[in-house]
């Protein structure tokens, strides 16, 4: 024990300068890896928010696309409804209404005889020969504003359209319904080229629309057991001169109520091709109407006021701002 004892001793006096140098030499040696580890800390927080940017700007791309998404075309009619189309040009409208969307009881008309129509738009005569091969009718020299001189529009629909869409229809609702139309449709009316004139061409399509108007109200079905009534419906270029016409106020004169308008796109209706009023012009002209931006305006019947009543004469008063705001004429428009 005393051998042991003393070799220790002996031991630490040797150790002792050595461990006062050690802990110099520690002293040195551990501060670098102290720095080097708070260099590693701050690098890794600086990554921290790399990281999470990198993430962010990965995760927004699709949020982007998926509000890129072009919205459903709105179609305002029904397969079953009775249709009658005014002012057609070549007919590709009324083909694609039967073709692409099959429409089942279609009256397509336009302004024009058989004869003029071929010369106009050779493409026209294909298209008819189409329609009529599906069991549609066509009718020739039909005047948009003396609808009912016409036989085959006095007819009107050959099917119970809105009055049978409930499955439920009683006798009287289809024996009011006869001889009427569900959706009367008026695509980009214009009278062509009377003056260049732009004054005097706004009041001849104003001319134009508030006797078709006119015409077209007394051929609407009588309001059905569906919540949806009858209509008519206008489509126009948007912008000037066309903004000009001012068809909802032309239609409220009438008596008509302004349901609501919506962006017309012509993809929705596959086949369908602007035809110029003119008629065809040589080379393609200038411009497509499948181009332009266009939008459609709905109305309904017998809501509207008409010439003759209180609010027409009041005009835009407090007593018709009331009855919008209390849901009467809403006039909303969607995209």
């Amino acid at each position: 024990m005393g051998r042991t004892k003393k070799a220790a001793l002996h031991q630490g006096r040797r150790a002792g300068p050595a461990k006062e140098k050690q802990p110099a030499k520690n002293a040195s040696h551990p501060q670098p890896p102290a720095k080097k580890q708070k260099t590693e800390s701050r690098d890794t927080a600086h990554a921290k928010p790399t990281t999470v940017s990198s993430t962010a700007s990965t995760s927004k791309p699709p949020q982007k696309q998926q509000q890129a998404a072009p919205a459903p075309p709105t179609i305002p009619f029904d397969p079953n409804e009775r249709i009658l189309l005014i002012g057609e040009g070549d007919f590709s409208f009324a083909r694609s209404l039967v073709s692409h969307h099959g429409c089942a009881d279609v009256l397509a008309t336009c302004y024009d005889s058989a004869a003029e129509l071929g010369e106009k738009y050779p493409q026209a005569l294909d298209n008819v020969s189409y329609i009529e091969g599906e069991g549609m009718r066509v009718a020739y020299e039909v005047d948009a504003t003396n609808l009912g001189k016409n036989k085959e529009v006095k007819r009107g629909g050959l099917t119970e359209g809105l009055a049978g869409v409930e499955g439920g229809a009683r006798s009287d609702d289809v024996a009011r319904a006869r001889g009427k139309w569900d959706r009367i449709i008026f695509m980009f009316p214009h009278t062509g080229g009377k003056s260049t004139d732009v004054n005097r061409q706004v009041r001849f399509n104003q001319e134009l629309l508030v006797s078709f108007f006119r015409s077209a109200v007394p051929l609407l079905s009588p309001s059905p057991p569906s919540p949806t009534p009858s209509t008519i419906i206008i489509t126009l270029f948007e912008g000037e001169p066309y903004t000009l016409w001012n068809v909802r106020d032309l239609a409220r004169h009438v008596g008509l109520k302004v349901q609501r308008s919506f962006r017309f796109q012509f993809d929705a209706y596959p086949g369908y091709k602007h035809a110029r009023t003119l008629g065809n012009i040589e080379g393609g002209g200038g411009w497509k109407g499948e181009e332009r931006a266009a939008r459609t305006f709905i109305f309904e019947a017998g809501t509207g006021g008409g010439e003759n009543s209180a609010a027409q004469k009041r005009g835009k008063g407090k007593g018709e701002k009331r009855k919008r705001k209390n849901g009467g004429d809403s006039d909303s428009d969607s995209d």
